[in-house]
């Protein structure tokens, strides 16, 4: 595929940048000219500074070959007890497939520092509706608990030992916390930096006009602040590439910035979010107005019909559309997300979503005079006049 489209790939690691004779330095000491430069060298993950996060059993997991030491290590070693620190969905996810694998067998415990999961995604209150939901399944949840070292017994790990004093026996841990963006080359380069990676406009092009960069690696803004963010997600940077080849064919498109929509699968809980949470709008300076509806997948006189619950974060000043939550027994109603998302790029207003109108049908949607989006905007309206 690449050959036949005149790409040239190249397996090897770049050791530098020469921005004043445009080469690119290679491990065998090849040199490449460029006329312009792409950088999407990506993150690592960030491992917390503890006693103990050497030790063998400790993962993380940001790429295949991560997945592949874990899948190996628990072929080999048959792990039965796992701490998972961070309750994020990355590690929400391991921890579901594993219960699910062999649910008698492993015994799972998911410590957050936060006082509920999921924490960049959802509140509190539709926080706690999962968390619920996870321990009835099976795993042991500890929320406000902070992991302050992990055990080991002849360099393999053994346990995780709590703020408190109290410890878990475990023979595996994940340590999922987040990522730090690989700056070394960009850095080397003498590129400028913002506040969360390399500085890069809404063309994605840094202080160097030849170069550009995308992904994980630049400091990405937030489409409602404008200001910086450490969002970091597959989607947005697979634009921001699309984005990088349309400005080389001579087109301007402007990034519009992130908003963070995600989506994650738990056993049968389809949980997804976009924008700003109510205490994030809090901390960024807006009075949120917020409505939560309950609704069905289907109409309700159809088999089958399966709840959701969405959440919507409205700005009393503005009344626009600052974000949303969806938790759903279902498939379908998780891509609403989508929907939200759009409106918020759109700023959107309550006005304009109490007037959606949406598709309808018996067997997959509930019925239009119980669309929650504009149900939802009906309950903030009313609240959005007091």
């Amino acid at each position: 595929m690449f050959t036949n489209n005149n790409i040239n790939v190249i397996i090897d690691r770049v050791e530098s940048v020469n921005r004043e004779d445009k080469t690119v330095s290679l491990g065998g000491g090849k040199k490449i000219a460029y006329d312009k430069l792409i950088l999407s060298t990506g993150s690592s993950p960030f491992l917390l500074p503890i006693p103990g996060n050497e030790l063998e059993g400790v993962f993380t997991l940001r790429a295949l070959v991560d997945a592949e030491k874990v899948r190996t290590y628990v072929d080999t070693k048959s792990p039965q007890k796992a701490v998972f620190i961070g309750a994020g969905f990355l590690n929400l996810e391991v921890a579901t497939l594993l219960k699910e694998s062999n649910p008698d067998f492993y015994d799972l415990t998911v410590v957050e520092v936060l006082d509920h999961p999921l924490g960049l995604m959802l509140d509190p209150e539709m926080a706690g509706t999962v968390q619920t939901y996870l321990e009835e399944k099976g795993l042991a949840m500890r929320m406000g608990e902070k992991v302050v070292e992990i055990l080991g017994k002849d360099g393999h790990v053994c346990g995780v030992k709590f703020e408190s004093g109290e410890t878990v026996e475990a023979d595996m841990v994940f340590m999922n916390v987040g990522s730090r963006p690989n700056l070394e080359l960009a850095t080397a380069a003498g590129l400028d930096m913002g506040q969360f990676g390399i500085k890069a406009n809404e063309f994605m092009e840094t202080s160097d006009p030849d170069i550009f960069a995308g992904g994980d690696c630049i400091d990405n803004f937030h489409f409602i602040t404008k200001e910086s963010t450490p969002i970091q997600l597959r989607g947005p940077a697979v634009i921001q590439g699309r984005l990088i080849a349309k400005r080389l064919a001579g087109f301007e498109l402007p990034f519009p910035g992130l908003l963070g929509n995600s989506a994650v699968k738990l056993f049968e809980k389809n949980i997804s979010a976009t924008g700003f949470t109510e205490e994030m709008a809090k901390q960024n300076g807006f009075t949120p107005v917020c409505a939560t509806v309950d609704s069905v997948s289907k109409h309700s006189m159809i088999p089958g019909v399966r709840p959701w619950t969405l959440k919507l974060v409205f700005d009393k000043d503005s009344q626009k559309l600052l974000g949303g939550q969806i938790i759903s027994d279902a498939e379908g109603p998780v891509k609403e997300i989508d929907t939200v998302n759009a409106l918020i790029l759109g700023e959107k207003k309550i006005g304009d979503l109490v007037m959606l109108m949406c598709a309808g049908n018996p067997d997959c949607a509930s019925e239009p005079s119980k669309e929650p989006i504009t149900i939802a905007a009906e309950q903030a309206l009313q609240k959005a006049r007091k």
